[in-house]
């Protein structure tokens, strides 16, 4: 699967553990920054590589910044990304059963590397429900954004 993967300075160190995993696993991980521990702003890495998921260049995406709360915000101002926040492996299940998340979200100063290994392995391999209720619940969503952002 190929990956879109971004953070800011205070998520460096966990995207980094995330883009070993994840080359381990056999994924393509595209890196969209930061590189380095200078202070930087996370909107600016996020919606570069929110908008390589919307457009379907990745299928998925994992963004890190200290808490994961500023990055999540800013990847779910571009529509049709739908971002959700995890601290455990049950979110990651039930976001993309119901949801059907495209990005994880990740806090690098309250998420370890062995638990941030668990969550990212379970949000990878679960599959969209597809039940009528869940599919009919992000169509509204998506009616949001139409409405919203344009």
């Amino acid at each position: 699967m190929k990956i879109a993967l971004c953070c800011d300075h205070g998520g460096l160190a966990l995207k980094n553990a995330v883009v070993k995993y994840l080359e381990e696993a056999g994924h393509e991980a595209v890196d969209f920054g930061t590189t380095n521990e200078c202070s930087c702003d996370y909107p600016d890495f996020a919606l570069a590589a929110a908008e390589a998921v919307a457009r379907g260049e990745c299928e998925r995406g994992i963004f890190v910044c200290t808490t994961g709360i500023g990055i999540s915000i800013a990847a779910n101002k571009v529509p049709g990304i739908r971002c959700a926040l995890c601290s455990e492996p049950l979110s990651a299940k039930m976001t993309r059963l119901h949801n059907d998340a495209n990005v994880l979200a990740l806090g690098g100063g309250f998420v370890g590397v062995n638990l941030a290994r668990e969550i990212v392995k379970v949000f990878l391999e679960t599959p969209f429900s597809a039940e009528a209720k869940h599919q009919r619940r992000i169509d509204k969503i998506s009616a949001i954004e139409r409405k919203y952002c344009k």
